[in-house]
This record gives C-alpha cells, sequence and structure tokens, in this order.
C-alpha cells in the first residue's frame, strides 16, 4: 500500500524500495496516484486503484497498465474487456465494495484477476466482526472464481493464517506504525522527521510564550524555537502536548504549535541554535505522538507533505 503519497513517506521512492525488495502488487487510492506510480516503477508491476475508475478515466488506465479495483456493477460492465482489474466485495464495512445483495450479478465472462475485501476492525483483534467479515468472505470466494484474493491489510495480517489468502495489504506496518490498538509486535522506526534550533533565549518564571500565551515559564529557564510547524504537518493538537529529543532527553512543547515554529521548554540551556531536534522517530515514536494528540498514526505520517525528505539505503 502506498496510497496518500506514501503515507507521506514519498510513494515514487518507497515503490521503489518495496520492488528492490521483490514487491511486484501495488495498491494506490486513485488514478492520478496510479499514473505516477507507473512513471516511477515501469512496467511489470501491478498497480491496483482501490477507488475504482469512471468511463472517463478508464482509456488513459489502461494504456498506462493500471488495474481498477471495482466497486460497482455499471464499471464493471464499462471497464469490459480492456485490461486485469479487481474486483472489491463489501463483507460488512459498508463502504466501498459491491453489495451481498449484487454479487450474484457479476457476468460469469467478467474475470478478476483479484477479488479482495477490507476489515472494519482488525486492530482489535478480539472484535466478533473480524470472524464475521472472514466468513462473508469465505463464502464470497466459493462464489466468486479469480486468480487470488485478499482480506487483509497490516492488522489483518496479524490476526492468524486465515486471514492472508493469497496476498496481504501492507500499509501502517510498512511505515513503523503498531497496526494493532493494543499489543502486537514493536516495529522499527521507518522515518524520522528532524527540524533545527533557529534561536534560544533564557526565560524568567512565569514568562508567556507564543501564541495565545498558553504557556507560563514554571521556573527560570530557556525557550528554543525550532524550525518546524502545522505546515510541516506538525499537528496543531500537539501543542502543550507533544515534545521534541536532543541529547538523550525529551523537551516538551511550550505553548500552540504555530504554522512555521514550535517552542520548547529547556530548563537548562542544553539546546543550541544551528543543531537539530528529532520531532518524530526512535525517540519520538510516530504512534505516542499519535495518541497524545488525538489520533492515529496515519494522519500523523500523511501530514508531512512540505518536509524534506532524504532516503537511506536506495541509490
Amino acid at each position: 500500500m502506498v496510497k496518500a503519497d506514501g503515507y507521506g513517506m514519498g510513494a515514487s521512492r518507497c515503490a521503489q524500495a518495496l520492488a528492490q525488495a521483490g514487491a511486484r502488487t501495488f495498491f494506490v487510492a486513485c488514478h492520478g496516484e496510479g499514473l505516477q506510480l507507473r512513471a516511477a516503477l515501469g512496467p511489470g508491476a501491478a498497480i491496483h486503484v482501490l477507488g475504482g475508475l469512471e468511463p472517463h478515466d478508464m482509456p488513459a488506465a489502461h494504456a498506462a497498465g493500471l488495474s481498477p479495483v471495482l466497486n460497482r456493477l455499471d464499471q464493471i460492465a464499462a471497464w469490459g474487456e480492456r485490461g486485469p482489474w479487481a474486483l472489491q466485495i463489501d463483507t460488512g464495512m459498508a463502504r466501498l465494495g459491491l453489495p451481498l445483495s449484487e454479487r450474484s450479478e457479476v457476468p460469469e465472462s467478467a474475470q478478476p484477476a483479484l477479488v479482495l475485501s477490507h476489515l472494519a476492525c482488525a486492530s482489535d483483534p478480539d472484535n466478533v466482526m473480524n470472524r464475521a467479515q472472514l466468513d462473508s468472505f469465505s463464502a464470497a470466494r466459493a462464489r466468486l472464481s479469480a486468480p487470488a484474493y485478499s482480506l487483509a491489510a497490516s492488522a489483518g495480517a496479524l490476526l492468524g493464517r486465515a486471514y492472508q489468502f493469497d496476498l496481504i495489504r501492507p500499509g501502517i506496518g510498512l511505515f513503523g506504525g503498531a497496526p494493532l490498538d493494543v499489543g502486537g509486535p514493536k516495529l522499527a522506526t521507518v522515518a524520522t522527521l528532524t527540524a533545527p534550533v533557529l534561536q534560544t533565549r533564557p526565560i524568567k518564571a512565569g514568562a508567556a510564550v507564543g501564541y495565545g500565551a498558553t504557556f507560563f515559564a514554571p521556573t527560570d529557564g530557556h525557550i528554543a524555537t525550532i524550525g518546524a510547524g502545522y505546515a510541516d504537518g506538525v499537528l496543531r493538537s500537539l501543542s502543550g502536548k507533544g515534545y521534541a529529543a536532543a541529547h538523550g532527553r525529551t523537551f516538551a512543547y511550550a505553548g500552540r504549535v504555530s504554522m512555521d515554529l514550535i517552542t520548547l521548554w529547556d530548563e537548562t540551556g542544553a539546546l543550541k541554535p544551528g543543531e537539530d531536534v528529532e520531532l518524530l522517530g526512535a525517540l519520538a515514536p510516530v504512534d505516542d505522538l499519535a495518541a497524545r494528540a488525538g489520533t492515529i498514526a496515519y494522519e500523523v505520517l500523511t501530514q508531512l507533505a512540505r518536509t524534506p525528505r532524504s532516503y537511506i539505503g536506495l541509490a
């Protein structure tokens, strides 16, 4: 899964790395993402477009060798025999996918290369909906012929072999986010976000900092201002809750995250202008920051739009 620009990490470079590692099947959300990915990967790889395709996009998609994930009977009819395609069926999420009532209406001549569905509650292994969706998908598999079947994304793959079928669609797990709400394997850090310290200043106890004066220095100390903000993808909801890491310790956000700047509380004056602090990484884990912001790792990563990227280990 490399939709949303590779979960904010850069779809083209991430897909190239995955291809070098042996991946041959990729998923994106929309037609435009598929065209960009084909340009990056060249011919050969299967690129599935999860949102399906409307008739006006089908000629260009066919020319680029994209494989639409079709969700409606009229899409199946419009695609015709242009090339490989996938069929998504709804097993209980009530989002995209062919409803149970329409599965028997798929023409026998329409043969998808892949049949897939999506689990609604896979991040909670004990949720009874997981088994219900597995049973529904298994029943559909018995009625819909295809070379391959896929139900599980990152979290679903951890539910056991029964959920994995022929192909799994790892997404957040590729980028270091925990697939399960609680427990599960500890994944290696994939993305590290750093920002430079632009200025430091001494501050007296009780002095206010930042927009709205929401932070007051608890003692005499220092404020370090760093060059990152919500325009760089650092969530504003981390105001007063987030932290940066340097010198083996953490420094709390002092007040609000603004568009381009964040102020850090540095009681001892350890931070110096010109050095970098870690806003996301091994010392500032994505799942911890997401929990502090009241969101999920997916949102934290996909917000990193303006941030310059460098890739380690890629040519």
